[in-house]
């Protein structure tokens, strides 16, 4: 009778123990749940800028006034490791104050741009016209550009608000510099209603 009850406390004990398996198991599960965690990170960090618009500069493309409606906005760096911001792209840049600001590139480094009255914009000296897609853009001559000067663009790219009425951008501030570039605006987040791609 005593054998038959000290087997049994060692079976029991045997049972109580978790296994060793599934211990090792949740050990690897919640190693490689870390690795994607970590990597995720990084690729984020490598090739993606999130932004909360808080002006109406850039309506109605982005729109937001503050923190609370303001489109989040998805920029990615990975097309400007393989080529430059193109003209009518919306780009992501830092300004001087450390700002993470949205505008469209219009003009690009090398050439000289001029605004004729009714928002009509010279490259060079002869008109552009922006896409099919873009018809609702309306540019106003303030600033530094007007019919009287050209700007010379030099190594940066002229940017503009799509309302440009109330933009603080090129006009003011001058061409942004590659190196103030943070990416190209991809992609709207939210709100869900206006979630999609940006034009």
């Amino acid at each position: 009778m005593e054998a038959d009850s000290s087997s049994s406390v060692k079976k029991e004990t045997k049972t109580a123990r978790p296994p060793r398996r599934l211990v090792g198991r949740l050990l690897r599960w919640i190693e490689h749940v870390l690795a994607t965690v970590g990597l995720v990170m990084v690729v984020y960090w490598l090739a993606f800028d999130l932004t909360r618009i808080t002006s109406d500069s850039m309506a109605p493309t982005l729109q937001g006034t503050n923190w609370k409606n303001g489109d989040l906005v998805l920029a990615e760096r990975v097309s400007f490791w393989f080529r430059s911001p193109r003209r009518w792209e919306v780009i992501a840049f830092r300004t001087e104050d450390g700002r993470r600001v949205m505008k469209r590139v219009v003009g690009l480094p090398g050439e000289r741009i001029q605004m004729l009255r009714g928002g009509r914009i010279l490259i060079d000296g002869e008109e552009i016209f922006p896409p099919a897609t873009l018809d609702f853009l309306s540019y106003f001559p303030f600033g530094n550009l007007t019919a009287d000067q050209a700007v010379d663009c030099g190594e940066g790219y002229f940017v503009l608000g799509d309302e440009s009425r109330d933009s603080d951008d090129s006009r003011f501030n001058g061409p942004v510099l590659p190196k103030d570039l943070s990416g190209r605006a991809w992609l709207i987040l939210a709100p869900r209603q206006r979630a999609g791609w940006v034009r």
